[in-house]
């Protein structure tokens, strides 16, 4: 019979666990009872749990106990300081009554639980290290993100609704052909001075006064060349 780990050290309030395993030349059909001890004061022994080989598990408030055979598992729960000392089990055959093994001591040493630390002694944390701020640091830049974005995109649907976005000369419409040209008229004066004749004497006094003759004179306009009417001009 052999009962482990050696020694054990757990915090108050938690809880403790121990393993003692029995090993028989031929355990066929042969009725068996395990018990758990705790030794006080290092020489009295007391019984503290017990189970069976037909029973898969034992609870009490204090054990729970558990049936693996050839392996045994016993838990304390709740462990109060008082609980620290030494443990091992015992192997009892039915109707050989000088089977009776005993396991070697563990040992268990059980702390007092860790203090809560109070809101005055709570280390300070810095905040702008803290998940919380680095979260909330992140979020913002996520939305600035956002808002350039829709920004961005609404200024290029309006841009593309007023047409200032102007496509390729390929994706316009066909070009349409232009007008022909329309003749505008010009209209130029001039001074004309008519020479009176010579072989003609008049007197002086018979002379008219000198008059100044007015006259409009309209060219012809310059019709464009055409590629037809240069064809026809070579013709």
């Amino acid at each position: 019979v052999t009962f482990f780990p050696a020694v054990l050290t757990r915090p108050a309030g938690s809880s403790a666990t121990f393993f003692c395993n029995i090993s028989m030349e031929n355990d066929s059909g042969l009725e068996y009872s395990l018990n758990w001890y705790k030794e006080i004061n290092n020489s009295q022994a007391q019984k503290i749990a017990e189970i069976s080989r037909n029973n898969l598990q034992t609870k009490t408030e204090k054990y729970l106990l558990t049936n693996y055979t050839p392996s045994f598992k016993i838990e304390i729960l709740k462990l109060h300081p008082n609980d620290s000392g030494s443990y091992y089990c015992g192997l009892i055959a039915f109707f050989e009554p000088d089977k009776v093994m005993e396991s070697s001591r563990s040992h268990l040493v059980v702390t007092a639980a860790p203090e809560k630390m109070n809101a005055t002694d709570e280390p300070e944390i810095d905040e702008s290290n803290s998940p919380d701020h680095i979260k909330a640091v992140l979020l913002g830049i996520l939305l600035l993100a956002g808002v350039v974005v829709l920004l961005i995109f609404t200024y290029l649907t309006v841009t593309y609704k007023r047409g200032d976005v102007q496509k390729p000369p390929s994706e316009n419409t066909p070009v349409e052909e232009k007008p022909p040209m329309v003749p505008v008229s010009t209209v130029d004066y001039g001074v004309l001075e008519f020479q009176w004749e010579q072989h003609t004497q008049v007197p002086p006094e018979s002379r008219l006064a000198d008059q100044t003759e007015y006259a409009t004179i309209i060219f012809p306009e310059e019709k464009p060349v055409t590629p037809e009417r240069g064809k026809k001009h070579q013709d």
